[in-house]
């Protein structure tokens, strides 16, 4: 067979073209001599290694583009719909207790079941498990040739810690469901027998931590100015930072640290408090230096501005500079990404399918007349609502000195609550609802209209946080629009980065915890994020006791990184995936008091009120045993080689 070699077309390459060096020899892959192009062309210079990089960002999953049945909210935060397609969701099969699906490709999710290549077409259709071995090969590939780069020590620096970063984010990502992998940091010969151990997620985990911690080093605060950068001046905001790279070390290390990685997986939930102070300490201190350095105004990102003229429209004020909103959906700004000044880390941008009103668009409302064209309804469970979103005055709804009213129980609650749910009596429809008189204000008292199983609210809420409850086929901010909007979920933002170093302090020493890399204690870091919007600081009678102090930490992470993704990782990480009350879905059941009239009144704000009957009722009990703290691996690929074995009870 000749010798295949390939030529570089363009900045982008397709990663599996660099696996493919494990191919067998097929006479129809045979080139002539005269086309052939020395394989090293991709290591000669910075353009062409940073070319050979790019690869590796467009292998980012975007969570949300995963057709009509996209997921991602798999702890007891979200319900789906009875339809007939709701009931095929991997969120659906899930409560059940049956995770194989992932694999087997009768759910879709960003996780698995999507094409192994870049952006196509307009389309992000890289799926993580699809291509995390591929590149992490094109890591450890770039990495074995950083020799061969003619280049300044900053551009290889800068290749380098792009390198280390994305062989440990694709690892890490994936382990978060799976458990420790086999931590491969060269590149193996296509004849050589894999005996790789499969290591503990600690383990795993410590190595993963290594590595972003080595990309802190190498990559630029802020890429816009720094002269490996100016290059591309402007079109930098996708690239990973030295904080991106700080924000994932901490997270690792704090993963490292949780109950789970510690004890294993377990029943009882009594091992919940109980982390790796050592390694908590070290996670504290990355994830102190990260907020430091974002403080100190040396990187691209901030948080965003809470500060809105009218909150369920998410309209914000004429004085704010950046929006909350827009760190999930843009529209009439020239199809401009989300993620505002908090994303700090993207996948590559899409095309149609990050429509606001496209695939993902369609799930988020109401579906009894078609109003959102799905064919199913995703909705919050009122157990997550009632536990997230506290009242005004900084307590848990079922605190005895909250401002919480069981007959006005939409009145004076975290402004986090009206930004994200639609609740009973909010304006659905901004439009002149001709045929959709019934939807224009939300019906979601016990038996109210919008309440139908197959196509509305189980639950008594709907979600619009991630879209705008304007994504409609009336209001039209969604499919077809001409506003442009876009919807994009980032994996990491600054807000994490605040409540990470908090729960690591909580886990050392409670309340008072400060890192020497920052100067803000651990409650510091959750004030932050309430004097955002608008909410007091963490009561006092939180503050003396490390686990009281811990259950707010963790409730405000509920509230602030609500529907994004997170809550499954974080159950299974505290050991409560499989504890009450962290293992029911429930509905929110009452009776209005006001008439229909009162609510078409435009001088009365649905937050107002009045109900009776206001109780929770049970939908779901997931019935999980130690087994569903982890996904189990597919079948064919643990046979591989006998050190690569398949999670417990799979």
């Amino acid at each position: 067979m000749k010798r295949i070699l390939y030529k570089i077309t363009s900045t982008v390459f397709i990663a599996l073209f660099v696996v493919g060096g494990m191919s067998s020899c097929t006479d129809y892959l045979d080139k002539e001599e005269g086309t052939d192009v020395d394989p090293e062309a991709a290591f000669k210079n910075y353009t062409n290694f940073q070319g050979f990089v790019d690869a590796v960002y467009s292998g980012i999953p975007h969570k949300e583009t995963n057709y009509w049945q996209t997921t991602f909210n798999w702890g007891e935060d979200e319900i789906v719909s009875v339809s007939e397609q709701g009931n095929k969701t991997f969120s659906t099969q899930l409560d059940n207790g049956n995770y194989w699906p992932w694999i087997t490709g009768e759910t879709l999710t960003y996780l698995n079941q999507g094409n192994t290549g870049p952006i196509q077409d307009g389309r992000q259709n890289a799926h993580l498990w699809n291509v995390m071995w591929g590149n992490i090969r094109v890591c450890n590939l770039g990495l074995a040739n950083l020799d061969k780069i003619t280049a300044t020590e900053e551009e290889k620096n800068t290749i380098a810690g792009q390198l280390y970063f994305f062989r440990a984010w694709y690892y890490s990502e994936m382990m978060f469901y799976v458990g420790g992998l086999p931590y491969i940091t060269e590149v193996p010969s296509a004849s050589e027998k894999l005996t790789y151990p499969r290591l503990p997620f600690q383990e795993c985990a410590k190595l993963a931590a290594e590595d972003f911690g080595k990309a802190a080093e190498l990559l630029p605060a802020n890429w816009d100015e720094s002269a490996v950068g100016r290059k591309t001046m402007g079109q930098n905001d996708l690239r990973v930072t030295q904080a991106t790279a700080l924000g994932y070390q901490g997270k690792m290390l704090l993963w490292a640290a949780s109950p789970l990685s510690v004890h294993g997986p377990q029943l009882g939930g009594t091992h919940t408090y109980d982390y790796d102070v050592e390694l908590a300490k070290q996670a504290a201190d990355v994830l102190g230096e990260c907020i430091s350095l974002i403080e100190s105004g040396k990187t691209p990102y901030a948080l965003a501005q809470f500060d809105y003229a009218d909150i369920y429209n998410h309209e914000k004020s004429r004085s704010a500079s950046s929006c909350y909103s827009e760190i999930f959906f843009t529209k009439n700004q020239s199809s401009l990404q989300p993620g505002s000044t908090e994303a700090m880390m993207r996948g590559p941008k899409g095309g149609k399918n990050d429509d606001v009103g496209w695939h993902f668009g369609t799930l988020w409302g109401s579906n009894v007349q078609g109003l959102f064209q799905g064919d199913m309804a995703f909705a919050p469970t009122a157990n997550y609502v009632n536990y997230a979103y506290g009242t005004d005055d900084g307590l848990p709804l079922n605190d005895p000195d909250s401002k919480f009213d069981p007959k006005h129980p939409f009145k004076n609650r975290d402004p986090r609550f009206y930004h994200d749910i639609v609740f009973d009596g909010f304006l659905y429809i901004n439009t002149t609802p001709t045929g959709y008189e019934k939807e224009k204000y939300c019906t979601l008292y016990t038996n109210g209209y919008q309440r139908d199983a197959q196509y509305g609210s189980r639950s008594g809420y709907f979600c619009q946080k991630l879209i705008p409850h304007t994504a409609n086929k009336l209001d039209k901010d969604g499919r077809g629009a001409t506003n442009n909007p876009k919807c994009y979920l980032p994996y990491m933002r600054v807000a994490d980065i605040y409540l990470m170093y908090a729960e690591a302090g909580a886990a050392i020493e409670g309340s008072n915890y400060k890192s020497t890399s920052c100067s803000r204690s651990a409650v510091d870091a959750i004030n932050v994020l309430r004097d955002r919007v608008k909410v007091a600081h963490v009561n006092d009678k939180f503050l003396g006791d490390k686990i009281k102090f811990m259950d707010e930490v963790r409730r405000e992470r509920a509230c602030e990184l609500a529907f994004e993704g997170f809550r499954f990782n974080d159950l299974q990480r505290w050991l409560l995936l499989t504890e009450y009350p962290y293992n029911v879905k429930t509905s929110q059941e009452f009776t209005r008091v006001n008439k229909d009239e009162w609510y078409e009144d435009e001088a009365n704000d649905p937050r107002d009120a009045e109900v009776t009957g206001w109780s929770e009722k049970v939908i779901v009990t997931r019935n999980f045993g130690t087994k569903h703290y982890w996904f189990p691996l597919p079948d064919d690929q643990v046979h591989f080689y006998e050190e690569y074995s398949q999670n417990p009870g799979w």
